[in-house]
């Protein structure tokens, strides 16, 4: 099969090299935190957001917010760990529009150490933050024709490129770090089709996902410590990373991980 390539930007127009020219992207547990933050950059810089969550509801209120600021959203149903779901997603998606961007976003975390983690709870984790990946990027791919644009961004984290953290959160640690291998190697087999795998790694991030730590003023203090730029994240940050890797400004970047994390891994 003969390569294809995604053109590289513009010199003369550098910022056009950042728009998501109605690019469809299809973004997983999209309605809230991180999610609703990509879903958002993504309809500003002129994409098309296809706002995928287990919760309905909560992917209608983020198109809402994205159809009332002008731009163009929709809500679709979907669990990632299920292949029938992602599926029907996928053919309710594609009625938009050929999907040029698929962000995978959808994550839970069950934070209890190795000694009192269950396997159905160390299973449950492992089938959204790591099978939720693999599924959502296969079945893109799977559709994905010759000459289409396609950019993969998977959300990894700090925690699948460190063994550190504040507490012992095994399954979350194990997935997330199976995430950065998957990027690595999904970017190697799917760069002859012009396909392009990225992943971003965040740091604690300001969002009801760690609303359990914020709570906690000596574990908000912990990491205030630890961070050099001391502070949490804030969920536009990271969408903005995730932006960057989706746009053509990214055209030469392909199996990589992207923290985004104060210099925490820099340590």
């Amino acid at each position: 099969m003969p390569r294809t390539h995604e053109s590289a930007p513009d010199p003369s127009a550098p910022l056009d090299a950042f728009r998501l020219n109605n690019d469809v992207v299809l973004i997983t547990g999209g309605g809230g935190g991180i999610g609703r933050a990509v879903s958002r950059t993504v309809a500003a810089a002129g994409g098309i957001a296809a706002i995928a969550d287990r919760d309905l509801a909560r992917a209608e209120e983020t198109a809402a917010l994205i159809t009332a600021a002008g731009g163009r959203g929709r809500a679709v149903a979907l669990d990632v760990s299920t292949e029938t779901s992602v599926e029907q997603a996928l053919d309710a998606i594609e009625a938009l529009g050929p999907v040029a961007g698929v962000v995978n976003n959808a994550g839970i975390a069950i934070r209890e150490p190795s000694v009192d983690l269950d396997l159905s709870a160390w299973q449950k984790v492992l089938d959204v933050n790591m099978t939720g990946v693999f599924l959502c990027a296969r079945a893109t791919v799977r559709r994905h024709r010759p000459g289409q644009r396609l950019s993969i961004v998977n959300m990894a984290s700090i925690m699948g490129l460190s063994g550190g953290g504040l507490y012992a959160n095994p399954s979350y640690q194990a997935t997330k770090g199976a995430v950065v291998n998957m990027t690595r190697a999904m970017a190697i087999e799917w760069a002859p089709q012009g396909i392009r795998v990225n992943a971003v790694a965040p740091t604690w991030v300001r969002t009801d996902f760690i609303a359990g730590l914020m709570a906690d003023p000596s574990l908000m203090a912990e990491i205030e410590r630890v961070t050099p730029l001391g502070r949490l994240a804030e969920p536009e940050e990271v969408a903005a990373a995730v932006l960057f890797l989706l746009s053509p400004a990214a055209s030469m970047i392909t199996g990589h991980t992207l923290a985004v994390d104060g210099g925490y891994l820099a340590q």
